[in-house]
């Protein structure tokens, strides 16, 4: 039995994912589901970019505005709520969008959620590990790793620091033990393929709209909405805050930055993140590189799906 198909829509930011998603939606009939670990969050809005109200009137989106700021979250409970989401779909007969610079969320729902390689909430995780590991020492980090996944503690049973780190930071960000995700590795069947499709993009040109965009960001209220959420109690060190723009606007309402020096700072971040979204891409093997403008690449998308 040949099973349903999804599409992947993935890329750096500031690639043009959301637009070539819509205009898709206006070729075949589908729902996006946004696979991008911020936009999950009410109140932050700017900062994350996330779709407008008239670009998900045009295409029904799940998974955006679901959970407050302070919300735990991980790619291990995306996988799971988006493949019932995901399920949905297909049994209506549409297509599902699957749209996102997370890549670990993106995998984790279509590849299943064991993967060694790490995308920006498992740097987070991992600092704050590191900070943990300096400050408390690599016994408390081992007994809190015997508590939550004994079979790897047991196998670390030599307190290698790194292999402690790696074990908990990989369970934090996907809510999924490290020895459970071994376990389930070959063992997950998904109800539909997918069919994987990558912006590409001139490497200038996406620098020169990461910097307008944060410049635009800045201009358009980002300061305002993170003194609101910062002014409704939530904390500066929530993982949904501690994220490329909100960090480094942060710094700047303490003082810290000056404007131009937090707008340069969240540029050069942005800049960075892109390039570890693109290096994470670049290891599927299953992604077709398409490039122009969001109409050309929608365009395209529909005839290899057509085609399949």
């Amino acid at each position: 039995m040949i099973k349903p198909s999804a599409i992947a829509i993935v890329g750096a930011t500031c690639s043009g994912k959301t637009q070539t998603s819509i205009e898709l939606s206006q070729l075949m009939e589908a729902e996006v589901i946004s696979a991008d670990s911020r936009q999950i969050y009410r109140m932050l809005t700017i900062g994350t970019a996330k779709p407008t109200f008239e670009e998900r009137s045009a295409c029904p989106h799940h998974f955006i505005d679901i959970l407050n700021p302070d919300e735990p979250f991980s790619a291990g409970k995306f996988a799971d709520d988006a493949q019932i989401v995901a399920t949905d779909i297909i049994n209506s007969g549409k297509t599902p969008l699957i749209v996102g610079g997370s890549g670990l969320y993106v995998s984790a729902l279509c590849n299943g959620i064991f993967d060694e390689q790490i995308d920006e909430s498992t740097l987070i995780h991992r600092a704050n590990l590191e900070v943990r590991l300096t400050n408390e020492g690599k016994d408390l980090l081992y007994k809190e790793l015997s508590e939550i996944d004994p079979e790897s503690a047991q196998k670390y049973s030599d307190q290698n620091p790194r292999r402690i780190i790696r074990a908990l930071e990989y369970y934090y960000t996907t809510g999924t033990t490290l020895s459970e995700a071994h376990k389930n590795q070959t063992d997950q069947e998904k109800p539909f393929t997918t069919l994987w499709f990558g912006i590409e993009i001139e490497r200038a040109l996406l620098y020169e709209r990461i910097n307008q965009r944060c410049i635009s960001m800045w201009n358009n209220g980002l300061v305002e909405e993170t003194e609101k959420v910062l002014s409704m109690g939530y904390s500066t060190e929530l993982n949904s805050l501690n994220t490329v723009g909100y960090k480094e606007t942060i710094s700047y309402l303490s003082g810290e930055y000056t404007k131009e020096h937090a707008i340069e700072k969240m540029q050069q971040s942005t800049r960075n993140y892109a390039k570890r979204q693109l290096t994470w891409f670049r290891k599927n093997p299953s992604i077709t590189w398409i490039s122009g403008s969001p109409s050309d690449i929608s365009k395209e998308i529909f005839r290899h799906y057509s085609n399949r």
